[in-house]
């Protein structure tokens, strides 16, 4: 596969513009009149890596090129069943939503065609008297499409159980198991934040590996009861990611990404003020950092609060448990406040475990 880079014309950049606009993120028609990877195509091409949770670097790498293909197919362009390699796209996560929406748990929706939606599947045929085949076809996207709409507006099942789930699982921290991965510089805070936890009584795996897709099947394997990431950039804020997608998202990540964004705010300065509506539903925050004499309370002051936002990262889509991936910024502030942010998520770890089905608070609260 020939990838095109910036400065390129041709028949590859205008497939890479076609997959863009399917993606919603259109190019301005001056390069795709002339098939031009220019500016415009690599802003689009960032946004497009930043929603999906891709490495932001504009180029159309193996990631980049898997995740355009996957959001250019929608349910209905090929048969769905499960294979090895699993079936993934845009379509999958529409049949998971469709079935999750009818009762049929799918399991979250992640854009992964596994055994969870095989098995809502052929509970969906054989309830609604079609061949029981596992295979969804013509006959089977037709039903689910004409019988949705009497389903409009409902959470999919596993929303609802994983809901449930939590407001049956409050329980200390000490034993919980907690994975905390680190990315991007943040070894040290891990290291604290882990020599924190297992003093209170958890059992901690740590994981450095770069690869998100390794981390979430090692979380998993660990069984752990939440995953919590960390990454240093050179942002101006911070942010609190938890799993979120078009009509479903991770009730106990949502939840445990508004503690430790509380946590971040209370060690930084921020505080509460200054939110505003941000992608996904999210609260977008976007701050500088301000000198402060040591000695005088933080060493940086964040003039806005973290984000709390939806995202589809590969370690939040792939791990199986409740997940927050915290982006750390800005690095002076994160390395001279290390022990007490460590601390401070410390708390917002033991209060989410302690009531993990509290709702967060409301906007503007």
């Amino acid at each position: 596969m020939y990838s095109p880079r910036p400065g390129d014309r041709g028949a590859s950049v205008r497939d890479l513009h076609r997959r863009l606009d399917e993606a919603g993120h259109r190019v301005e028609a001056r390069e795709t009149d002339a098939a031009e990877f220019g500016p415009d195509t690599t802003r689009a091409l960032l946004a497009f890596q930043a929603e999906r949770g891709l490495n932001q670097h504009g180029l159309v790498d193996d990631g980049t090129h898997s995740g355009l293909v996957e959001a250019g197919l929608r349910l209905g362009d090929r048969n769905l069943y499960l294979h090895s390699p699993m079936f993934r796209g845009d379509d999958v996560a529409d049949l998971q939503l469709r079935l999750g929406s009818l009762g049929f748990d799918a399991g979250r929706i992640d854009g992964i065609f596994g055994p969870d939606t095989a098995t809502a599947l052929v509970d969906f045929q054989r309830n609604v008297g079609l061949a029981v085949d596992g295979i969804a076809g013509p006959g089977t996207v037709r039903s689910l499409r004409r019988l949705l709409g009497r389903t409009a507006g409902r959470r999919p099942v596993a929303q609802v159980r994983e809901l449930d789930r939590l407001r049956q699982s409050s329980s200390e921290l000490r034993n919980q198991r907690i994975a905390l991965g680190h990315f991007g510089g943040a070894a040290t805070l891990t290291s604290a934040l882990g020599r924190l936890l297992r003093a209170a009584g958890a059992h901690v795996v740590e994981l450095d590996h770069p690869d998100e897709d390794v981390q979430a099947a090692t979380a998993n394997e660990f069984e752990a009861g939440l995953y919590l990431g960390l990454r240093i950039e050179t942002h101006s804020h911070c942010q609190a990611l938890y799993f979120a997608t078009d009509g479903f998202q991770s009730e106990g990540g949502l939840r445990l990404a508004h503690r430790c964004a509380d946590a971040l705010d209370q060690v930084l300065g921020a505080g509460r003020a200054g939110r505003h509506e941000g992608q996904h539903g999210g609260l977008a925050a976007a701050g500088r950092a301000e000198d402060h004499p040591r000695g005088s309370g933080p060493a940086y002051v964040l003039t806005q609060a973290t984000a709390r936002a939806g995202h589809r990262a590969t370690v939040l889509r792939r791990t199986r448990m409740p997940a927050v991936l915290c982006i750390l910024a800005p690095p002076p502030a994160i390395v001279m406040a290390t022990a007490e942010i460590a601390g401070s998520l410390v708390e917002a770890i033991a209060g989410w475990t302690a009531d993990p089905a509290a709702d967060p608070p409301a906007e503007g609260t």
